[in-house]
């Protein structure tokens, strides 16, 4: 399990549009359907990672609890399912159902939405304000596969949290680590 860490997109760097299927609803949507008043989030995710499958009960709590705060969650699966089949439609539909994601899954079978965000491992997340600018880009918390860390999603709530309250955002923000992006050949 080799980690790869994000690339850390450049703060105030504006959302890249997209225009991708959802697993769940099998309709498509954009960055203006799953945007909220007060900013959204974008994750990339997938199904057979282990850093994922060590964070996504709690990703689906924050989620929750956040969007009813009106901050926008999204996940994108931009892996190539050929060789990792878990990540297919099917399964990633599967995994949102389990662990109740109330966000839209969405396919990026094109691979051009991972590319326009710099996405470089799963998970990898971004959050941007109601203008639609990253102001956090990095990790969830500290937790990894068999590291002693506890699951608290505390890196991304500080920022959500910093956001909501008009708060500065810690520029000293640490990059996510998890799998690579299953890049097509």
């Amino acid at each position: 399990m080799a980690a790869v860490e994000s690339n850390m997109m450049p703060l105030g760097t504006v959302a890249p549009d997209f225009d991708l299927k959802d697993v769940i609803s099998g309709e498509n949507k954009t960055l203006e359907d799953v945007r909220m008043e007060y900013g959204l989030v974008v994750m990339f995710i997938c199904a057979h990672c282990p850093y994922v499958k060590n964070i996504e009960e709690e990703i689906a709590v924050l989620a929750r609890q956040y969007m009813d705060l009106k901050i926008g969650f999204v996940a994108i699966c931009s892996n190539d399912p050929t060789d990792y089949p878990e990540d297919a439609p099917e399964g990633l539909k599967a995994q949102a159902e389990e662990f109740e994601f109330g966000f839209p899954y969405l396919v990026d079978e094109t691979q051009e939405a991972a590319k326009a965000y710099q996405a470089a491992c799963t998970p990898d997340f971004y959050l941007f304000d109601e203008d639609l600018k990253c102001i956090y880009r990095g990790r969830f918390d500290a937790s990894t596969p068999g590291n002693p860390e506890p699951v608290t999603g505390d890196d991304l709530i500080d920022a959500l949290e910093a956001h909501l309250e008009d708060d500065p955002i810690i520029e000293d923000q640490k990059p996510s680590i998890g799998c690579s992006i299953k890049w097509k050949a």
